[in-house]
């Protein structure tokens, strides 16, 4: 004699709560459908994956702390030309992330760098992979603080456990020497073992000062360039275009092509 109550709680042994929690819906779905076995099977499992992947990516962007929602769909290529929407798009699959390369998002303030970087880890995400994002004077400032209080290798790998780490912001203030030397830790740290997105506002060229110290820059960079690819955007900000279009601001001289060109990431210019 058939138990339903010994169905449900097989499922949720078995840890099936999609299927559980909506099993008569699902069931009658098959039947209006005409599924046989097979096919009633494989509907039931579907459901249960799709309710699994839902709640992975869910965690994921919870764990990540991105500061707002953005995806590609939203980002505008018409307004930032110079943004390659093929290679946003090869992005997106993680293939990079997959190998454990670096990706580097240049360009002035307001065009869009940190958009692209919240909906590249999104995706990293959907794709199954661990994503943390942080600007980088808060990571700077948590390492600063973990070197003082004895703590560092436990924030070192805080920060290399993630196999996308995302730093916003690099170059929008200059760091200390010291706290340069604790970023080259980390970068060596998760060099050829975790991806590291950064986005700055400096082209690598300018990364001596960013980082108070020549030498060091040179050596982040060596191991960033080593596998990484490069995006740099070159535009006007949303923003001030948003304030020009409404009388707020004068036009704008801007000339793409007087932007300082970003050297190759195989060779680079530190």
């Amino acid at each position: 004699m058939h138990d339903p109550d010994r169905l449900i709680a097989m499922l949720s042994r078995l840890q099936l709560t999609a299927v559980r929690d909506r099993l008569d819906t699902l069931l009658d779905e098959a039947a209006r459908r005409a599924l046989n076995l097979r096919e009633a099977l494989t509907f039931l499992c579907e459901a249960e994956v799709a309710h699994k992947d839902q709640r992975r990516i869910a965690m994921g962007l919870r764990i990540a702390k991105f500061p707002f929602v953005r995806t590609l769909e939203a980002f505008d290529y018409a307004a930032q030309p110079s943004v390659d929407a093929k290679q946003v798009r090869e992005l997106a699959t993680g293939r990079w992330v997959a190998h454990g390369d670096a990706l580097l998002l240049l360009g002035p303030p307001g065009v869009g760098k940190t958009h692209l970087a919240v909906a590249l880890g999104r995706e990293a995400i959907v794709q199954g992979y661990s994503v943390l994002f942080t600007t980088a004077t808060a990571l700077m400032t948590a390492l600063s603080q973990a070197h003082t209080q004895g703590r560092l290798e436990e924030r070192l790998s805080h920060y290399s456990k993630p196999k996308l780490l995302i730093v916003d912001e690099l170059g929008y203030l200059p760091f200390e020497p010291h706290a340069a030397h604790l970023f080259f830790q980390l970068v060596s740290r998760r060099y050829e073992r975790g991806s590291l997105m950064v986005t700055s506002n400096r082209s690598v060229s300018e990364w001596g000062e960013v980082f108070g110290d020549a030498v060091v820059a040179t050596a982040i960079l060596d191991r960033l360039l080593h596998h990484s690819q490069v995006l740099t955007i070159r535009g006007e900000s949303y923003r001030l275009r948003t304030k020009r279009r409404a009388g707020l601001l004068p036009a704008a001289r801007y000339a793409p092509g007087r932007q300082q060109a970003e050297p190759s990431p195989t060779n680079p210019s530190p």
